[in-house]
Protein backbone atom coordinates (compact mmCIF):
# COMPACT_ATOMS: atom_id res chain seq x y z
CA UNK A 1 0.00 0.00 0.00
CA UNK A 2 1.57 2.99 -1.04
CA UNK A 3 0.02 6.21 0.41
CA UNK A 4 3.35 8.14 0.33
CA UNK A 5 2.40 11.38 -1.17
CA UNK A 6 -0.35 11.77 1.64
CA UNK A 7 2.13 11.79 4.90
CA UNK A 8 3.07 15.17 6.29
CA UNK A 9 6.92 15.40 5.59
CA UNK A 10 6.84 19.17 5.97
CA UNK A 11 7.22 18.75 9.62
CA UNK A 12 9.54 15.73 9.89
CA UNK A 13 12.14 18.17 7.42
CA UNK A 14 11.67 21.45 9.64
CA UNK A 15 12.56 19.09 12.67
CA UNK A 16 15.04 17.78 10.93
CA UNK A 17 17.13 20.71 9.73
CA UNK A 18 16.63 21.98 13.33
CA UNK A 19 18.15 19.42 14.85
CA UNK A 20 21.44 19.88 13.09
CA UNK A 21 21.18 23.49 13.92
CA UNK A 22 20.77 22.97 17.85
CA UNK A 23 23.57 20.42 17.08
CA UNK A 24 26.04 22.63 15.98
CA UNK A 25 25.32 24.95 18.82
CA UNK A 26 25.03 22.94 21.71
CA UNK A 27 28.08 21.35 20.86
CA UNK A 28 29.44 24.57 20.76
CA UNK A 29 28.69 25.98 23.70
CA UNK A 30 30.02 22.56 25.38
CA UNK A 31 33.24 23.07 23.66
CA UNK A 32 33.56 26.66 25.05
CA UNK A 33 32.16 25.78 28.77
CA UNK A 34 35.03 22.48 28.59
CA UNK A 35 37.54 25.26 27.66
CA UNK A 36 36.86 27.49 30.81
CA UNK A 37 37.36 24.19 33.13
CA UNK A 38 40.82 24.17 31.15
CA UNK A 39 41.62 27.76 31.28
CA UNK A 40 39.17 29.80 33.28
CA UNK A 41 40.21 33.59 32.27
CA UNK A 42 37.86 32.59 29.38
CA UNK A 43 35.08 33.71 31.34
CA UNK A 44 36.62 37.42 31.34
CA UNK A 45 34.64 37.61 35.13
CA UNK A 46 31.54 37.98 33.47
CA UNK A 47 28.33 36.39 34.94
CA UNK A 48 26.52 35.46 32.07
CA UNK A 49 29.14 33.33 30.25
CA UNK A 50 30.37 31.45 33.30
CA UNK A 51 30.56 27.70 33.56
CA UNK A 52 28.30 27.72 36.39
CA UNK A 53 25.35 29.46 33.74
CA UNK A 54 26.32 28.14 30.65
CA UNK A 55 26.46 24.59 31.52
CA UNK A 56 23.22 24.07 31.80
CA UNK A 57 22.43 25.83 28.43
CA UNK A 58 24.58 23.23 27.16
CA UNK A 59 22.19 20.71 28.35
CA UNK A 60 19.58 21.73 27.81
CA UNK A 61 20.39 22.53 23.83
CA UNK A 62 21.61 19.24 23.21
CA UNK A 63 18.97 17.13 25.17
CA UNK A 64 15.45 19.35 24.58
CA UNK A 65 17.03 20.99 21.40
CA UNK A 66 19.05 18.34 19.27
CA UNK A 67 17.43 15.16 21.04
CA UNK A 68 14.04 16.58 20.79
CA UNK A 69 14.08 17.83 17.57
CA UNK A 70 15.27 14.40 16.60
CA UNK A 71 12.76 12.35 18.61
CA UNK A 72 9.81 13.90 16.95
CA UNK A 73 11.34 14.06 13.54
CA UNK A 74 11.95 10.52 13.89
CA UNK A 75 8.55 9.86 15.65
CA UNK A 76 6.56 11.51 13.38
CA UNK A 77 8.15 9.86 10.47
CA UNK A 78 8.24 6.27 11.84
CA UNK A 79 4.97 6.64 12.61
CA UNK A 80 3.24 7.49 9.32
CA UNK A 81 4.74 4.68 7.62
CA UNK A 82 4.83 1.78 10.11
CA UNK A 83 0.93 2.99 10.13
CA UNK A 84 0.46 3.83 6.63
CA UNK A 85 -1.36 6.88 7.59
CA UNK A 86 -0.82 10.21 7.15
CA UNK A 87 -0.57 12.24 11.14
CA UNK A 88 -4.07 12.58 13.24
CA UNK A 89 -3.24 16.26 13.63
CA UNK A 90 -1.14 19.00 10.98
CA UNK A 91 -1.92 21.85 13.01
CA UNK A 92 -0.96 20.09 16.70
CA UNK A 93 2.34 18.86 14.98
CA UNK A 94 2.92 22.15 13.79
CA UNK A 95 2.36 23.61 17.75
CA UNK A 96 4.46 21.18 18.91
CA UNK A 97 7.31 22.55 16.48
CA UNK A 98 6.92 26.17 17.65
CA UNK A 99 6.43 25.32 20.98
CA UNK A 100 9.17 23.06 21.65
CA UNK A 101 11.77 25.52 19.62
CA UNK A 102 9.86 28.39 22.08
CA UNK A 103 11.14 26.34 24.67
CA UNK A 104 14.75 25.56 23.74
CA UNK A 105 15.22 29.26 23.05
CA UNK A 106 13.65 30.18 26.41
CA UNK A 107 16.60 27.80 27.79
CA UNK A 108 19.31 30.31 25.59
CA UNK A 109 17.35 32.93 27.09
CA UNK A 110 17.10 32.65 30.59
CA UNK A 111 19.59 30.28 32.15
CA UNK A 112 22.61 32.63 31.42
CA UNK A 113 20.87 35.50 33.30
CA UNK A 114 20.74 33.03 36.21
CA UNK A 115 16.71 32.12 35.86
CA UNK A 116 17.22 28.52 37.19
CA UNK A 117 15.28 25.94 39.25
CA UNK A 118 18.79 24.37 39.86
CA UNK A 119 17.47 20.68 39.00
CA UNK A 120 19.48 18.56 36.42
CA UNK A 121 17.56 18.82 33.49
CA UNK A 122 14.58 20.71 34.52
CA UNK A 123 16.50 23.67 35.24
CA UNK A 124 14.15 26.05 33.71
CA UNK A 125 11.57 27.95 35.77
CA UNK A 126 7.81 27.31 36.36
CA UNK A 127 6.16 29.33 33.37
CA UNK A 128 8.54 26.89 30.83
CA UNK A 129 7.80 23.51 32.45
CA UNK A 130 4.01 24.29 31.85
CA UNK A 131 4.67 25.11 27.96
CA UNK A 132 7.47 21.96 27.94
CA UNK A 133 4.14 20.27 29.75
CA UNK A 134 1.58 21.39 27.07
CA UNK A 135 3.86 21.08 24.16
CA UNK A 136 4.59 16.95 24.97
CA UNK A 137 0.62 16.56 25.45
CA UNK A 138 -0.22 18.11 21.78
CA UNK A 139 3.07 15.61 20.43
CA UNK A 140 1.68 12.60 22.35
CA UNK A 141 -2.07 12.74 21.47
CA UNK A 142 -1.17 13.36 17.92
CA UNK A 143 1.30 10.04 18.20
CA UNK A 144 -1.29 8.45 19.55
CA UNK A 145 -4.17 9.40 17.64
CA UNK A 146 -2.33 8.67 14.76
CA UNK A 147 -1.68 5.08 15.49
CA UNK A 148 -5.41 4.79 16.46
CA UNK A 149 -6.31 5.38 12.73
CA UNK A 150 -3.42 3.22 11.39
CA UNK A 151 -4.34 0.90 8.31
CA UNK A 152 -2.49 -2.32 9.88
CA UNK A 153 -3.94 -4.36 13.13
CA UNK A 154 -0.24 -4.21 14.19
CA UNK A 155 1.85 -1.74 15.72
CA UNK A 156 5.81 -1.65 15.26
CA UNK A 157 7.92 -2.42 18.31
CA UNK A 158 9.72 1.39 17.39
CA UNK A 159 6.05 3.04 17.64
CA UNK A 160 6.21 0.99 21.52
CA UNK A 161 9.15 2.43 22.63
CA UNK A 162 8.13 5.97 21.53
CA UNK A 163 4.75 5.27 22.78
CA UNK A 164 6.57 4.50 26.23
CA UNK A 165 8.76 7.30 26.32
CA UNK A 166 6.00 9.95 26.02
CA UNK A 167 3.73 8.04 29.05
CA UNK A 168 7.06 7.95 31.13
CA UNK A 169 8.45 11.38 30.17
CA UNK A 170 5.42 13.30 30.94
CA UNK A 171 4.20 12.17 34.54
CA UNK A 172 8.22 12.55 35.46
CA UNK A 173 8.42 15.97 34.11
CA UNK A 174 4.88 16.70 35.76
CA UNK A 175 5.82 15.19 39.42
CA UNK A 176 9.59 16.73 39.16
CA UNK A 177 8.89 20.38 38.13
CA UNK A 178 6.18 20.46 40.77
CA UNK A 179 6.43 24.02 42.56
CA UNK A 180 5.07 26.97 44.16
CA UNK A 181 5.95 30.18 42.25
CA UNK A 182 6.67 33.18 43.79
CA UNK A 183 7.37 35.05 40.89
CA UNK A 184 7.31 35.34 37.69
CA UNK A 185 10.73 33.69 37.33
CA UNK A 186 10.97 32.07 40.70
CA UNK A 187 9.70 29.22 41.92
CA UNK A 188 10.26 26.51 44.93
CA UNK A 189 9.95 22.49 44.87
CA UNK A 190 7.13 21.65 46.69
CA UNK A 191 9.60 18.55 47.86
CA UNK A 192 12.49 19.45 50.47
CA UNK A 193 15.67 17.58 51.48
CA UNK A 194 16.29 13.74 51.00
CA UNK A 195 13.09 13.69 49.24
CA UNK A 196 13.52 16.20 46.90
CA UNK A 197 16.84 14.54 45.77
CA UNK A 198 14.95 10.97 45.35
CA UNK A 199 12.20 12.55 43.58
CA UNK A 200 15.27 14.42 41.23
CA UNK A 201 17.24 11.53 40.58
CA UNK A 202 14.06 9.17 39.56
CA UNK A 203 13.51 12.01 37.06
CA UNK A 204 16.93 12.49 36.14
CA UNK A 205 17.55 8.82 35.53
CA UNK A 206 14.36 8.11 33.93
CA UNK A 207 14.56 11.45 31.66
CA UNK A 208 17.43 9.27 30.19
CA UNK A 209 16.04 5.53 30.24
CA UNK A 210 12.96 6.80 28.80
CA UNK A 211 14.04 10.33 26.42
CA UNK A 212 17.20 9.12 25.88
CA UNK A 213 17.25 5.40 25.69
CA UNK A 214 13.95 4.31 24.67
CA UNK A 215 12.98 7.13 22.66
CA UNK A 216 16.20 6.69 20.58
CA UNK A 217 16.02 2.77 20.86
CA UNK A 218 12.46 3.42 18.70
CA UNK A 219 14.82 4.97 16.31
CA UNK A 220 16.87 2.10 15.95
CA UNK A 221 14.65 -0.32 15.41
CA UNK A 222 13.67 1.02 12.53
CA UNK A 223 16.26 2.72 10.51
CA UNK A 224 18.95 0.08 11.36
CA UNK A 225 16.45 -2.17 9.46
CA UNK A 226 15.79 0.13 6.99
CA UNK A 227 19.37 1.22 6.26
CA UNK A 228 20.76 -2.48 6.20
CA UNK A 229 17.21 -3.55 4.51
CA UNK A 230 17.07 -6.41 6.27
CA UNK A 231 14.44 -8.21 8.71
CA UNK A 232 15.10 -6.98 12.31
CA UNK A 233 16.98 -10.02 13.70
CA UNK A 234 14.59 -11.41 16.33
CA UNK A 235 11.53 -9.53 16.45
CA UNK A 236 10.74 -11.40 20.09
CA UNK A 237 14.09 -10.23 21.37
CA UNK A 238 12.71 -6.79 20.91
CA UNK A 239 9.57 -7.16 21.95
CA UNK A 240 11.24 -9.17 25.80
CA UNK A 241 13.96 -5.90 25.04
CA UNK A 242 10.94 -3.84 26.00
CA UNK A 243 9.03 -4.59 28.30
CA UNK A 244 11.99 -5.96 30.25
CA UNK A 245 13.62 -2.20 29.92
CA UNK A 246 10.25 -0.79 30.74
CA UNK A 247 9.60 -2.16 34.18
CA UNK A 248 13.31 -2.51 34.70
CA UNK A 249 14.32 1.36 34.85
CA UNK A 250 12.05 3.04 36.80
CA UNK A 251 13.67 1.75 39.63
CA UNK A 252 17.02 3.05 38.89
CA UNK A 253 17.41 6.47 40.10
CA UNK A 254 18.41 6.10 43.71
CA UNK A 255 22.07 4.72 42.14
CA UNK A 256 23.06 8.58 41.98
CA UNK A 257 22.58 9.05 45.59
CA UNK A 258 24.57 6.38 47.19
CA UNK A 259 26.68 7.23 50.53
CA UNK A 260 23.92 10.25 51.06
CA UNK A 261 21.58 10.98 53.27
CA UNK A 262 19.07 8.32 51.55
CA UNK A 263 17.93 5.28 53.24
CA UNK A 264 20.80 2.50 52.22
CA UNK A 265 18.30 -0.26 51.35
CA UNK A 266 17.72 2.42 48.60
CA UNK A 267 20.51 2.60 46.95
CA UNK A 268 20.94 -1.20 47.29
CA UNK A 269 17.99 -1.12 45.51
CA UNK A 270 18.75 0.95 42.65
CA UNK A 271 22.15 -0.75 42.46
CA UNK A 272 20.88 -4.46 42.29
CA UNK A 273 18.42 -3.40 39.72
CA UNK A 274 21.01 -1.56 37.77
CA UNK A 275 23.16 -4.27 37.37
CA UNK A 276 20.63 -6.80 36.28
CA UNK A 277 19.54 -4.00 33.03
CA UNK A 278 23.21 -4.78 31.52
CA UNK A 279 20.84 -8.12 30.14
CA UNK A 280 18.10 -6.42 28.71
CA UNK A 281 20.06 -3.79 27.16
CA UNK A 282 22.47 -6.05 25.60
CA UNK A 283 19.90 -8.23 24.07
CA UNK A 284 18.58 -5.04 22.58
CA UNK A 285 22.11 -4.03 20.98
CA UNK A 286 22.82 -7.74 19.72
CA UNK A 287 19.36 -7.78 18.13
CA UNK A 288 20.46 -4.50 16.47
CA UNK A 289 23.78 -5.70 15.79
CA UNK A 290 22.76 -9.28 14.28
CA UNK A 291 20.46 -7.66 12.09
CA UNK A 292 23.39 -7.21 9.98
CA UNK A 293 23.89 -10.89 9.81
CA UNK A 294 24.97 -11.77 6.06
CA UNK A 295 25.16 -7.88 5.11
CA UNK A 296 28.27 -6.84 7.33
CA UNK A 297 29.96 -6.23 3.84
CA UNK A 298 27.68 -2.95 3.99
CA UNK A 299 30.12 -1.08 6.10
CA UNK A 300 32.66 -1.10 3.62
CA UNK A 301 30.35 1.53 1.76
CA UNK A 302 27.69 2.45 3.72
CA UNK A 303 28.81 5.54 5.78
CA UNK A 304 24.76 6.29 7.21
CA UNK A 305 25.08 2.64 8.48
CA UNK A 306 28.34 2.76 10.18
CA UNK A 307 27.00 5.41 12.56
CA UNK A 308 23.72 3.05 13.61
CA UNK A 309 25.91 0.30 14.08
CA UNK A 310 28.86 2.41 16.17
CA UNK A 311 25.88 3.84 18.21
CA UNK A 312 25.07 0.14 19.17
CA UNK A 313 28.43 -0.27 20.30
CA UNK A 314 28.55 2.85 22.43
CA UNK A 315 25.08 1.81 24.21
CA UNK A 316 26.00 -2.12 24.81
CA UNK A 317 28.90 -0.45 26.61
CA UNK A 318 27.51 2.47 28.10
CA UNK A 319 24.69 0.65 29.91
CA UNK A 320 27.38 -1.85 30.90
CA UNK A 321 29.33 0.65 32.61
CA UNK A 322 26.55 2.54 34.22
CA UNK A 323 25.38 -0.66 36.56
CA UNK A 324 29.24 -0.96 37.34
CA UNK A 325 29.08 2.59 38.54
CA UNK A 326 25.80 1.88 40.42
CA UNK A 327 27.56 -0.52 42.16
CA UNK A 328 28.44 0.71 45.92
CA UNK A 329 32.45 -0.47 45.71
CA UNK A 330 32.97 1.02 42.54
CA UNK A 331 30.44 4.02 43.19
CA UNK A 332 33.01 4.93 46.11
CA UNK A 333 35.25 5.46 43.83
CA UNK A 334 33.29 7.02 41.23
CA UNK A 335 30.82 9.40 42.69
CA UNK A 336 31.80 12.96 42.24
CA UNK A 337 34.63 12.35 39.67
CA UNK A 338 34.77 13.41 36.01
CA UNK A 339 34.27 9.25 35.55
CA UNK A 340 30.76 9.87 35.37
CA UNK A 341 31.50 12.57 32.54
CA UNK A 342 32.92 10.28 30.71
CA UNK A 343 30.12 7.67 31.21
CA UNK A 344 27.60 10.14 30.44
CA UNK A 345 28.99 11.15 27.34
CA UNK A 346 29.79 7.83 26.02
CA UNK A 347 25.92 7.50 26.01
CA UNK A 348 25.20 10.86 25.16
CA UNK A 349 27.99 11.03 22.07
CA UNK A 350 28.75 7.56 21.38
CA UNK A 351 24.79 6.49 21.58
CA UNK A 352 22.12 9.06 21.31
CA UNK A 353 24.22 11.36 19.03
CA UNK A 354 25.57 8.46 16.69
CA UNK A 355 22.14 7.02 16.07
CA UNK A 356 20.62 10.26 15.92
CA UNK A 357 22.97 11.70 12.65
CA UNK A 358 22.32 8.27 10.86
CA UNK A 359 18.87 8.57 11.44
CA UNK A 360 18.85 12.26 10.15
CA UNK A 361 20.93 11.49 7.26
CA UNK A 362 18.42 8.27 6.38
CA UNK A 363 15.88 10.75 6.94
CA UNK A 364 17.16 13.91 4.29
CA UNK A 365 17.94 11.45 1.94
CA UNK A 366 14.05 10.29 1.64
CA UNK A 367 12.56 13.46 2.54
CA UNK A 368 14.01 15.34 -0.12
CA UNK A 369 14.37 11.98 -2.53
CA UNK A 370 18.21 12.47 -3.43
CA UNK A 371 21.54 11.10 -2.02
CA UNK A 372 23.31 13.35 0.34
CA UNK A 373 25.23 16.68 -1.52
CA UNK A 374 29.06 14.76 -0.67
CA UNK A 375 28.95 11.16 0.44
CA UNK A 376 32.59 11.59 1.42
CA UNK A 377 31.64 14.26 3.83
CA UNK A 378 29.48 11.52 5.37
CA UNK A 379 32.42 9.57 6.09
CA UNK A 380 34.34 12.62 7.07
CA UNK A 381 31.73 13.22 9.68
CA UNK A 382 31.66 9.69 10.98
CA UNK A 383 35.23 9.70 11.76
CA UNK A 384 35.24 13.09 13.18
CA UNK A 385 32.50 11.92 15.86
CA UNK A 386 34.06 8.49 16.30
CA UNK A 387 37.45 10.21 17.09
CA UNK A 388 36.29 13.09 18.77
CA UNK A 389 34.46 11.08 21.09
CA UNK A 390 37.12 8.25 21.92
CA UNK A 391 39.08 10.81 22.55
CA UNK A 392 36.57 12.81 24.99
CA UNK A 393 35.85 9.99 27.00
CA UNK A 394 38.77 8.21 27.47
CA UNK A 395 40.50 11.32 29.03
CA UNK A 396 37.68 11.92 31.16
CA UNK A 397 37.82 8.15 32.28
CA UNK A 398 41.54 8.33 33.47
CA UNK A 399 40.81 12.07 35.00
CA UNK A 400 38.17 10.77 36.70
CA UNK A 401 39.93 7.31 38.11
CA UNK A 402 42.72 9.69 39.53
CA UNK A 403 40.62 12.17 40.85
CA UNK A 404 38.96 9.23 43.15
CA UNK A 405 42.41 7.61 43.82
CA UNK A 406 43.55 11.18 44.76
CA UNK A 407 40.98 11.89 47.29
CA UNK A 408 40.83 8.66 49.07
CA UNK A 409 44.79 8.13 49.71
CA UNK A 410 45.65 8.39 53.12
CA UNK A 411 49.87 8.71 54.07
CA UNK A 412 51.25 6.79 57.03
CA UNK A 413 49.68 9.28 59.98
CA UNK A 414 45.90 8.75 58.36
CA UNK A 415 45.93 12.16 57.05
CA UNK A 416 44.50 13.14 53.50
CA UNK A 417 47.59 12.58 51.06
CA UNK A 418 46.94 15.26 48.53
CA UNK A 419 44.22 18.63 48.99
CA UNK A 420 41.76 19.43 47.03
CA UNK A 421 43.03 21.96 45.01
CA UNK A 422 45.74 19.51 44.10
CA UNK A 423 43.98 17.13 42.37
CA UNK A 424 42.30 20.04 40.47
CA UNK A 425 45.66 21.15 39.37
CA UNK A 426 45.86 18.01 38.18
CA UNK A 427 43.05 17.65 36.12
CA UNK A 428 44.60 20.59 33.80
CA UNK A 429 45.89 18.36 30.67
CA UNK A 430 43.02 15.97 30.67
CA UNK A 431 40.33 19.07 30.38
CA UNK A 432 42.38 20.13 27.83
CA UNK A 433 42.14 16.80 26.10
CA UNK A 434 38.32 16.32 26.25
CA UNK A 435 38.19 20.02 25.06
CA UNK A 436 40.06 18.96 21.84
CA UNK A 437 37.70 16.00 21.71
CA UNK A 438 34.60 18.07 22.37
CA UNK A 439 36.40 20.15 18.84
CA UNK A 440 36.94 17.06 16.66
CA UNK A 441 33.21 16.07 17.54
CA UNK A 442 31.96 19.60 17.20
CA UNK A 443 33.48 20.06 13.85
CA UNK A 444 31.63 17.29 12.83
CA UNK A 445 28.59 18.43 13.32
CA UNK A 446 29.40 21.47 11.35
CA UNK A 447 30.58 19.32 8.62
CA UNK A 448 26.95 17.48 8.76
CA UNK A 449 24.71 20.74 8.96
CA UNK A 450 26.67 21.79 5.79
CA UNK A 451 26.37 18.64 4.17
CA UNK A 452 22.47 19.21 4.88
CA UNK A 453 22.09 22.33 4.12
CA UNK A 454 24.12 21.87 0.15
CA UNK A 455 21.52 19.06 -0.57
CA UNK A 456 18.44 20.40 0.61
CA UNK A 457 19.73 23.51 -1.97
CA UNK A 458 20.69 20.85 -4.87
CA UNK A 459 17.28 19.52 -4.55
CA UNK A 460 15.82 22.59 -4.69
CA UNK A 461 17.43 24.22 -7.35
CA UNK A 462 16.80 20.74 -9.45
CA UNK A 463 12.81 20.88 -8.92
CA UNK A 464 13.43 25.09 -9.99
CA UNK A 465 14.92 24.11 -12.97
CA UNK A 466 12.45 21.44 -13.62
CA UNK A 467 9.41 23.30 -12.97
CA UNK A 468 11.07 26.14 -15.75
CA UNK A 469 11.82 23.20 -17.93
CA UNK A 470 7.84 21.98 -17.75
CA UNK A 471 6.67 25.64 -17.96
CA UNK A 472 8.86 26.41 -21.22
CA UNK A 473 7.83 23.11 -22.84
CA UNK A 474 4.18 23.49 -21.82
CA UNK A 475 5.27 27.12 -23.97
CA UNK A 476 6.30 25.77 -27.33
CA UNK A 477 3.47 23.19 -27.11
CA UNK A 478 0.94 25.93 -26.88
CA UNK A 479 2.51 28.24 -29.64
CA UNK A 480 3.09 25.36 -32.20
CA UNK A 481 2.05 25.84 -35.73
CA UNK A 482 -1.17 24.57 -36.18
CA UNK A 483 -1.47 23.34 -32.09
Amino acid sequence: MNTTHSYNEDITKWFSVAACIYLVIGTGIGVYIASELAWPFLNFDNPYISFGRLRPVHTNVVVYGFGGCVLMATAYYVVQRTCYVRLWSDKMAWFTFWGWNLYVIGALVTLPLGYTQGKEYAELEWPFDILLTVVWLAYSINFIFTLSIRRVSHIYVANWFFLSMMIMFTYLHVVNSLSIPVELMKSYSIFAGVQDAMIQWWWGHNAIGFYLTAGFLGIMYYFVPKQANRPVYSYRLSVIHFWALIFGYVWLGAHHLQYTALPDWTGSLGAAISLAMIIPSWGGAINGMFTLSGAWDKLRTDYILRFLIVALAFYAMSTFEGPVMASKTVNALSHYTDWTIGHVHSGALGWVAMISIGALYHMVERLWDTRMFSVRLVNVHFWLATVGTAIYITAMWVAGIMQGLMWRAYDDYGNLAYTFVESVAQMHPYYAIRMMGGLVFFSGACVMLFNVVMTIRKTVKHHHSTVSVITDNKAAISVKPGG
